[in-house]
């Protein structure tokens, strides 16, 4: 993507803004990894550590076979995942 150039500062401002908080706003930016979560055969309750709502988030490392799910609401404070067996995960959320 190309920043328009050679705008008065006005329109430079307009159009860079249009262009840049969309991206700005995504909330995959603030990405907090939480690493070596280990979970057991059921449900485990995570601190995901964001300070607020929850939006999503994503196995980036599984050190063994599981099927994971979210099995609660998303929250401001935890993250609740039910595994088949008992795993070590690094888990993004954002």
């Amino acid at each position: 993507m190309n920043l328009p150039q050679k705008l008065p500062l006005d329109l430079m401002q307009t159009k860079w803004s249009a262009i840049l908080n969309p991206l700005l706003q995504n909330p995959l930016n603030s990405i907090n990894i939480l690493k070596n979560i280990s979970l057991s055969n059921g449900s485990t309750v995570i601190n995901h550590g964001l300070g607020r709502q929850q939006q999503g988030w994503f196995i980036s490392d599984i050190q063994g076979a599981a099927t994971i799910y979210r099995s609660a609401p998303f929250n401001a404070l935890t993250l609740t995942l039910t595994s088949n067996a008992a795993v070590t995960v690094d888990i993004g959320v954002f």
